[in-house]
């Protein structure tokens, strides 16, 4: 009998998060973290048991993993030996701050659980400061680049009609690509330019918009893959079932790659945001379509302009460009 207190813990602390319908995303970033960081422990000072885990361990812990290179320890030998990480362009690299981030974050919200619950007297991360790691800026391709991008598929093709489309609903709209991979046909109301959002980060449901151009794009994909598919999802995988973001995220990337161009589904949401305040939007709208909880967050997230789109944007609006003086 496995006698691994802390073990326990993190299966009912995962019971908990399943009991909150917390995404698989989400559940398996918790489950990843915390088996990583169980490991390291009871290596390193044979704790089996959360009471026995101090501000300490978590800290090193962190300063261990920035230190260590990418995929050169695992939370289960099974994955490891069917995924091959040695294999991987990147193992042995430096782990990112925004990595890092995100293990202290999970390794917080568990031992946070475990507080709240009562199973532990002393919360070791009650005075350990979140890693707040430097924004990267996300470029704002220029019209010709998304030109070239929108011209590299090969819309001839069920998988390469399907990837242009959900490519310019997001640039169009600013979805997230795991929230366009859930949209069902019902969802999407061509009459009024608009999609309803089921299953979104932050679990409550949305709209979205999209411009006539864009309806007419989504009335061709679906009279088209209404042909060759009865999926009920509106982006589905060649086979019918619902598309793993990971595909989708490669296929756009070998898409930029042919024409000299490195893109990211979240990057278009980015440039979708940026377009949207360069062109005259305002936050307050912007923050509603992203499924943001305040304007704050998404002035926080989008005023990382450059120089240049800076000065592009006043050109548009300057005054006495605009004035009949």
């Amino acid at each position: 009998m496995d006698n691994n207190k802390l073990l326990i813990d993190i299966d009912n602390f995962m019971l908990d998060c399943s009991a909150r319908n917390l995404s698989r995303k989400t559940m398996a970033s918790y489950e990843q973290t915390l088996r990583l960081f169980t490991t390291f422990i009871r290596e390193k000072y044979g704790i089996t048991d959360s009471k026995s885990v101090k501000a300490r361990h978590i800290r090193e812990y962190i300063e261990q993993t920035r230190q260590r290179g990418k995929y050169t320890v695992v939370a289960d030998a099974m994955t490891s030996r069917i995924n091959h990480p040695t294999r991987r362009s990147d193992y042995g690299k430096q782990v990112s701050e925004t990595t890092l981030a995100n293990y202290l974050r999970n390794i917080k919200v568990f031992f946070n659980y475990l507080y709240g619950e009562k199973i532990i007297r002393r919360n070791p991360v009650a005075n350990i400061e979140n890693i707040k790691p430097a924004r990267k800026k996300k470029p704002l391709l220029a019209e010709h680049e998304l030109y070239m991008l929108m011209r590299s598929f090969d819309t001839s093709t069920f998988h390469g009609f399907r990837d242009w489309t959900i490519t310019r609903l997001i640039l169009d709209s600013g979805p997230r690509i795991s929230e366009v991979l859930s949209i069902m046909p019902a969802d999407v109301d061509l009459r009024n330019r608009a999609i309803l959002l089921r299953y979104t980060k932050g679990g409550k449901e949305r709209f979205i918009y999209f411009s006539d151009k864009m309806g007419r794009n989504l009335k061709s994909w679906m009279e088209f893959a209404d042909r060759y598919t009865n999926s009920p999802y509106l982006f589905p995988s060649i086979h019918g079932r619902k598309m793993d973001p990971r595909n989708f995220e490669m296929s756009l990337r070998r898409a930029g790659q042919s024409v000299g161009i490195d893109v990211a589904p979240h990057q278009l949401r980015n440039n979708f945001a940026k377009y949207y305040l360069l062109n005259g939007g305002d936050f307050a709208t912007l923050s509603r379509i992203l499924g943001h909880s305040s304007p704050e967050v998404t002035q926080r997230a989008y005023l990382d302009f450059t120089n240049r789109e800076i000065g592009q944007n006043y050109q548009k609006h300057s005054p006495l460009e605009n004035l009949k003086i």
